[in-house]
């Protein structure tokens, strides 16, 4: 009992609900819209609003409007199908320099251009760059103060110079190549053809000329400008440390053969030897070098020799002389000697009583 009277007190209010559902209450256009049962405007295609009132123009429409979805009516003064086109340009004189404007049905204005002037506005003149065809050289910009100036000037590419840029300009002239490079010019650009050893844009960078290991027999290579040096382990020798030097049993290597026993060729063999050893050892030196140093060895050897030769000279005469002084010397005093022995034995004889020329020497 107490549901059924639940019931009939619930059933009212929803009633009244659906009446208001029903649109008795709702604000929205109900040509173009409906309203949802949460009582908002659902517009209907082509209109739009809080209330569904205003209509969607044409998409595009700039100075226009519109009494049904997508239409463009335009304002006063624009035509065209988005009501774009200026019907009063010619008032505004789009035109320069004298020029007649003249409007089309399609609300285009044109230009009709005096002599020697021309372009949409006719804002441009016949100047000197347009009279001049191709005046300028190698891609050169034309410029005349579009066609006001008296005369034309070229505007250069990068690489050209000159009036009508007639001239290459040449980008080896301040050598940019390094280590003696070869330097090609191109169109505002160089090309440095590197010499053998380096690398790089400007050949400065020294290739490692050591990278493909050239040395052998566990040789030690060292990197130059433009080539490389082995230093050879003992044994070894040549540029590439291939050549050994070691003898043994009789055999000599002459070259790069082994020969056996002592042949008439053997001092060709001592000579290849020691130019093999020769180059090895004197760093830096050229062959000249070497000659001269070996001359210079020579005559100071010479020099010493003969500074020798004159010292044992005369130290051997002062030698010879000697003795003979020594006797000479033995001889004299032996002579003084035996002189004054005899002069001892003399006696002077005088008579006493005679003091002249009566006495005389009484020699044993």
């Amino acid at each position: 009992m107490l549901s059924c009277i639940l019931l009939l007190l619930v059933l009212p209010a929803k009633c009244d609900g659906e009446g208001l559902s029903s649109g008795d209450e709702c604000s929205c256009d109900t040509s173009n819209s409906r309203c949802d049962d949460s009582g908002a405007c659902r517009c209907d295609p082509g209109w739009e609003g809080e209330h569904c009132q205003r209509c969607v123009p044409t998409p595009g429409c700039v100075h226009g409007s519109c009494r049904r979805p997508w239409q463009c009516e335009c304002l006063p003064g624009w035509g065209g199908r988005f009501c774009d086109k200026d019907l009063d340009a010619c008032s505004r004189q789009p035109c320069h320099n004298g020029a007649t404007c003249v409007m089309d049905d399609g609300g285009e204005f044109t230009c009709v251009c005096p002599p020697d002037f021309y372009g949409p506005n006719c804002q441009l003149k016949a100047g000197p760059c347009l009279q001049n065809r191709s005046a300028c050289q190698n891609g050169g910009q034309c410029e005349d103060d579009h066609g006001f100036a008296a005369q034309l000037t070229c505007r250069c590419l990068a690489g050209f110079s000159g009036p009508r840029c007639e001239t290459d300009v040449d980008d080896c002239a301040m050598a940019p190549c390094a280590n003696g490079a070869t330097c090609l010019d191109a169109i505002n650009r160089f090309l440095c053809v590197c010499p053998t050893g380096f690398t790089g844009r400007f050949c400065t960078v020294n290739m490692d000329d050591c990278a493909s290991r050239p040395c052998l027999n566990a040789a030690r290579c060292l990197d130059l400008a433009g080539s490389f040096r082995c230093v050879c382990r003992p044994g070894f020798a040549g540029l590439t440390c291939d050549v050994a030097l070691q003898t043994s049993n009789g055999r000599e290597w002459r070259g790069h053969q082994l020969t056996k026993g002592g042949s008439s060729n053997s001092t060709d063999a001592i000579d290849v030897l020691f130019r093999v050893t020769l180059s090895e050892r004197s760093v830096g030196l050229s062959r000249a070098e070497i000659i001269s140093l070996l001359v210079l060895v020579g005559v100071t050897s010479g020099a010493v020799a003969l500074t020798a030769t004159f010292v044992l000279h005369a130290h051997c005469r002062a030698c010879g002389h000697a003795p003979w002084r020594r006797r000479r010397a033995q001889q004299n005093y032996a002579d003084s000697r035996i002189n004054f022995l005899h002069a001892a034995d003399r006696k002077l004889n005088c008579d006493p009583a005679h003091t002249g020329p009566s006495c005389y020497v009484n020699e044993r």
